[in-house]
């Protein structure tokens, strides 16, 4: 298996002053190219802080995290920023969105951070918002569009730049069950080549049959892979 993810003994701490808490602790994973896994399990076991890891949004305290053979933790910041704008896109629960951009401009933000030109950013932003069924929607800002509706900008946007690699915390969370699934379709047809890889979290059971793989996550152990 060629390897997009490997997660040797990894461990997070958060210290709040009064106590610690461990996030995850000597969590071991690989993640194949050509894969979507799936991350599930009771809320507050570790899943996010997972995937907040392997994009880079967090370091780890204690152990390896690589991606396409690269360390995100050694590197300095801006060449993590790089390889990170480059590679990684990331489906927030949240969306975060930013309100003063209408969707299209939503979605070319990744390809503007890549030095890309604006009215180029534009265009693929718009055919991305149209093969997740939003094309007549991309004047839209995200206060006029539904919860799904802006799950699926931000699904768009985490795709527009054909990142390697593809984390996404809850994508289906805001959609109902027929907007899920065409949501899990685009990802698994976008998403999932050989030369890329998919990292889902979720509560959604639904959609567990879209995946290759499952990690069962407990108590910030992961306590099976099927």
């Amino acid at each position: 298996m060629n390897v997009a993810v490997r997660c040797e003994n990894l461990s997070k701490i958060y210290d709040t002053g009064e106590q610690k808490v461990i996030a995850l602790n000597a969590v071991n994973l690989t993640i194949g190219l050509g894969e979507l896994m799936m991350l599930v399990g009771p809320s507050g076991c570790g899943k996010t802080t997972l995937i907040s890891v392997i994009a880079g949004i967090l370091d780890q305290d204690d152990g390896l995290c690589e991606l396409f053979g690269e360390n995100l933790s050694t590197m300095k910041g801006k060449d993590k920023l790089r390889f990170r704008a480059q590679k990684i896109g990331f489906v927030f629960q949240a969306f975060n969105l930013l309100p003063a951009l209408n969707a299209a401009e939503n979605v070319s933000v990744p390809l503007i951070i890549n030095g890309v030109k604006r009215d180029v950013a534009k265009r693929k932003a718009i055919e991305v918002l149209e093969r997740v069924g939003l094309g007549d929607r991309w004047k839209s800002f995200p206060s006029q569009l539904s919860g799904g509706q802006q799950q699926r900008v931000a699904i768009a946007r985490a795709l527009v730049h054909s990142p390697s690699l593809i984390v996404c915390d809850e994508p289906t969370s805001a959609l109902d069950h027929a907007s899920g699934h065409n949501v899990m379709n685009l990802l698994k047809e976008i998403a999932v080549h050989k030369d890329r890889a998919l990292v889902i979290v979720s509560h959604d059971a639904r959609i567990f049959g879209f995946a290759d793989r499952i990690a069962e996550m407990d108590d910030g152990h992961i306590v099976n892979v099927r």
